[in-house]
């Protein structure tokens, strides 16, 4: 029988996988962005300089955190792993905010230090914060406070349950809220990405196209890092380059919204022909769901071997994914459990549907968040048993795969009738004159509600409203064709890519 007092667990952080990397291929580079590079050895060097800067200069203790409000760069990865190690969570921003929204964040997480880029300073100053105690900006004077840093591993104890960001939510129902994520919420993912899209080896090399300061964009970027590949970090996204770095760079993987996917098909035909090749072995979608108009197009485009279209939530973790040999036999679904991730079903009554009934999805899994900062009251009413839901509807085929049918505050009750905007918006983006399309309802005084499709044409001459209509009532059911059809420019959209239909509501 074993000693019961040997004790060979060791906690997984965000910064242990990156160590045990450099251990094994110190000079392999890790990051690059542009010109700039890191190798493996010297991102450790760095990430320690951070926590021992984070615990000595700025004497920040665990349990604190702190604001970080950047595009994508190479610092992001050092910076996030670095507080963490000494125990500090780092409130990942989008540096598009306003001056107003960056001042209630702050105030909402108590961050004691922002680190800002260069290109929102003027954004931090003029936002007149007075919680944090140090404003750092990237460059010559974030450079200066890690040289004076020591380049050794921090005494700090981190257990892997505790926090090593907060995501903050982009409003897309109000107020933001700060989404609590675990190191070992995130280890866990990691690990099962690389058994689920192949493309996360020490072999492998991985485009950072989506935002970093997204829970998604940070989580696809950093798991390849954790388990020793490489990654390239853009700061923006442009189609066309995207398309020539998947033709003439050995990158095996990549992740965007499809917002991304949009523009790439947008692109003149040429160039999508001059960059058909690539050496992709996962293109991976999340966020919001693709049309299935849209999964078509990146298949002729990429080949039938590479999608994976993932549906989860920065508060569930991954939840399903539907892979490549589904793409086009599983039409508008999201695929079979991820690994180690359970589903149910629910109705009102939190009981089971049946295959084919259409209910409240709710996971469990070792991905799960460990709560909104400071919002007992809000994590409570995600959360039954131990399972999350981020209240999207979804029913369950014969084989267990699961098709989104809409989230659950989009739903249109007209006339007693339960209407998904989502089976509207995948008939009517079909239309050849229609580029995007979302579905809502507003006030109707004899219906309660009906349908309102917002339409943003695909040429320069938009389709009849009529024309619409007719198409819309030779593809679904007469209650569900919309009643009102409004021209839009563009979709009002969250970073992430999904589609703000409370903007749309409150419009009409």
């Amino acid at each position: 029988m074993a000693d019961a007092a040997i004790n060979t667990y060791r906690p997984v952080t965000i910064a242990s996988g990156v160590r045990t990397s450099a251990e094994r291929t110190p000079n392999k580079i890790a990051l690059r962005e542009g010109t700039r590079e890191l190798s493996y050895a010297k991102l450790v060097e760095r990430i320690d300089r951070v926590a021992n800067g984070a615990r000595h200069d700025l004497g920040l203790r665990p349990g604190d955190n702190i604001m970080l409000l950047a595009p994508n760069c190479l610092e992001y990865v050092e910076i996030v792993a670095g507080f963490a190690k000494a125990g500090v969570a780092v409130a990942t921003i989008n540096p598009r905010q306003t001056a107003r929204e960056i001042a209630a964040i702050v105030e909402d997480c108590a961050a004691r230090t922002v680190i800002a880029h260069p290109a929102v300073e003027e954004l931090v100053r003029d936002a007149g914060l007075t919680a944090p105690e140090r404003v750092i900006v990237l460059g010559d004077s974030y450079e200066e406070w890690l040289a004076r840093a020591k380049p050794k591993p921090v005494d700090v104890a981190v257990d892997e349950r505790d926090s090593f960001a907060i995501s903050y939510t982009s409003g897309t129902t109000g107020q933001a809220k700060g989404i609590v994520l675990s190191h070992r919420s995130r280890v866990m993912t990691f690990l099962a990405m690389a058994s689920e899209y192949g493309c996360y080896g020490p072999e492998d090399s991985y485009l950072c196209v989506a935002p970093l300061f997204h829970g998604g964009g940070f989580a696809f970027a950093m798991g390849s890092v954790f388990l020793g590949g490489f990654c390239e970090i853009l700061p923006a996204f442009n189609p066309e380059e995207i398309m020539r770095l998947l033709n003439e760079q050995p990158f095996t993987g990549t992740f965007m919204v499809p917002t991304h996917y949009h523009a790439i098909l947008a692109l003149e035909s040429s160039v999508l022909k001059r960059y058909r090749q690539h050496h992709l072995t996962s293109l991976i979608s999340n966020a919001a769901a693709l049309p299935q108009a849209t999964k078509e197009g990146i298949v002729g485009q990429f080949g039938e071997s590479v999608l994976h279209e993932t549906y989860g939530s920065t508060e569930a973790g991954i939840v399903t994914n539907l892979r490549p040999p589904d793409q086009l036999r599983k039409i508008q679904c999201v695929g079979l459990p991820f690994v180690c991730s359970r589903i149910r079903l629910l109705d009102g009554d939190g009981q089971e549907v049946a295959d084919g009934e259409v209910g409240e999805l709710y996971s469990n899994s070792p991905y799960l968040f460990n709560g909104y900062w400071g919002k007992p009251e809000e994590t409570a009413a995600v959360l039954r048993d131990g399972w999350v839901t981020a209240g999207d509807m979804a029913r369950r085929d014969e084989e267990g795969y699961l098709f989104l049918v809409d989230r659950k505050k989009d739903m249109i009750i007209s006339g007693g009738v339960n209407i998904y905007p989502r089976e509207i918006e995948e008939v009517l983006i079909r239309h050849a004159g229609i580029a995007e399309a979302a579905v809502v309802g507003v006030p109707d005084d004899y219906w309660g509600e009906r349908v309102k499709a917002f339409i943003v044409a695909a040429g320069e001459d938009a389709p009849a409203p009529d024309d619409i209509i007719a198409f819309a009532k030779e593809n679904l059911a007469s209650y569900k064709v919309p009643k009102d059809i409004a021209f839009i420019d563009a979709l009002p959209r969250n970073p992430a890519g999904k589609i703000l239909k409370r903007m749309l509501r409150e419009s009409d």
